[in-house]
């Protein structure tokens, strides 16, 4: 007489087995049959990564994440409200119990706004400080440095990544992570780079060049334009780079630039690396990007221009003229301003082309346009439109000339589609993003956009 199998009882080893020809949402399905399915889905072979959405009502399931799966992932990433002091003291609980994980390889922490809020924050708003109070400086210290420093520090297995989230105030800290790094020869990707809370003043950081030397595996590097030097450059030629991402906020004065030479070299070491260059919300070096921080040899295949208030005609010309053969992407991204209704035509007029064209032209690789905040040509749109067809993948605008009637632009759009190869028209009132609306904008929501905008660049 047959009996019937009691399927929870099945050995573990058979368990995995049948979990292993499952995709990760059957897995999970299968593994709700009873308790003994249940624990045998918490292994390293089922789970590599997870990620922490850090806010008060997501505070039991970050706690089974970390009962269950924060010692057997290998690539954590955490969310959290910077601007909310229970959500940062819950992440730090988190980074202190993730530092002592022995497998964990790639670490990502992404707070949603520039600001990093500490016991001692208000205060120095109030007082209009851009100097860290010492208060804010040791809560920083002890609740986030030291749990990232025990990670690096770590020989078995070395941590491979390291993303601090465009936070300022943990990137000023980048000195102290590369120095404490147990391997730094496995480090594969660096995010040092920040977004300022106050753009227009704010501590400079400083990294050795030396600390870089070890980085022998290091593919991916984000960092702030005012902590790189030709010294800096000529040390990082020498690492297999293929991203580089720079941002751009004020320029100090005392800045020397990057030469064209220093440039030069990197680019003949390093032909393979894309440079993404960012500015955010840099008021100043908006004006002088073509005169102080492009250079010819730059191997620049993505430009980003976030609320900087102005365009820069001349500096889109140089644009089509030095990087013909790598630029890629151009997105230039302000809020519009009710009083000011800004026309790139009016500006342009000081070039003998119109800029977008000839950037169409030239640039052989380019297949992404955005440009918001500044009304155009629908006649250049179309020109661009046919000499990029196609390739061109984004073109992406929200504002077109207000002197032509509405009843004529039906044939511009249809144009412009029919050279896409896919139907187009530009952004509305109902699909543009709030923080591209009429000005002010405020901060918090302009520096959230920011940080979800510049992440996407980062090469996994």
């Amino acid at each position: 007489m047959s009996r019937t199998p009691n399927w929870g009882q099945l050995p573990a080893l058979v368990i995995t087995n049948v979990f292993q020809h499952l995709n990760h949402r059957d897995r999970l399905n299968a593994s709700t049959v009873c308790w003994h399915w249940r624990s045998a889905i918490f292994q390293p072979r089922f789970f590599d990564r997870i990620q922490f959405d850090v806010a008060r009502e997501q505070n039991k399931k970050n706690n089974f994440f970390l009962q269950k799966l924060a010692h057997i992932v290998s690539e954590v990433k955490i969310t959290f409200d910077s601007s909310n002091l229970y959500d940062v003291e819950l992440t730090t609980e988190i980074l202190f119990k993730l530092s002592k994980s022995a497998r964990l390889l790639c670490l990502s922490i992404w707070p949603k706004n520039a600001t990093l809020v500490t016991p001692g924050i208000c205060l120095r708003k109030q007082l209009r400080a851009a100097a860290y109070s010492e208060e804010e400086w040791n809560y920083i210290l002890k609740l986030f440095v030291q749990p990232l420093k025990a990670l690096l520090s770590r020989t078995n297995p070395p941590l491979q990544a390291l993303d601090l989230g465009c936070s300022e105030i943990l990137a000023l800290h980048a000195s102290d992570f590369l120095g404490c790094s147990a391997k730094p020869q496995c480090l594969e990707r660096l995010c040092f780079a920040s977004v300022k809370q106050d753009p227009g003043h704010y501590p400079l950081g400083l990294i050795e060049p030396n600390l870089f030397e070890k980085c022998s595996s290091l593919r991916v590097l984000t960092l702030d334009y005012d902590i790189i030097c030709d010294e800096l450059l000529q040390t990082l030629q020498l690492l297999p780079l293929r991203q580089l991402i720079v941002h751009v906020h004020g320029i100090d004065e005392d800045h020397c630039g990057l030469s064209e030479e220093a440039w030069a070299s990197f680019r003949s070491k390093n032909p393979q690396t894309e440079l993404h260059l960012t500015l955010v919300c840099a008021y100043e070096a908006v004006d002088i990007l073509h005169t102080h921080i492009l250079r010819p040899s730059m191997p620049l295949t993505h430009l980003k221009v976030l609320f900087c208030e102005r365009i820069n005609c001349e500096a889109l010309e140089y644009l089509s003229r030095h990087y013909k053969d790598t630029l890629r992407s151009m997105i230039w991204v302000d809020s519009m301003r009710i009083e000011e209704y800004r026309n790139i035509m009016e500006l342009v007029l000081r070039t003998e082309q119109d800029p977008l064209v000839m950037m169409a032209w030239r640039c052989k690789k380019l297949e992404e346009i955005i440009i918001h905040g500044y009304v155009l040509d629908p006649h250049n749109l179309v020109g661009v439109s046919r000499l990029r067809g196609r390739e061109l993948q984004c073109l992406e605008v929200s504002r077109i000339d207000l002197s032509i009637p509405s009843v004529m632009m039906g044939p511009f759009i249809e144009e412009i589609s029919a050279q896409l190869g896919k139907k187009w028209c530009p952004l509305d009132a109902k699909t543009l993003p709030a923080v591209l609306g009429f000005y002010p904008v405020p901060e918090e929501v302009r520096d959230r956009y920011i940080l979800n905008y510049i992440r996407k660049d980062i090469m996994q």
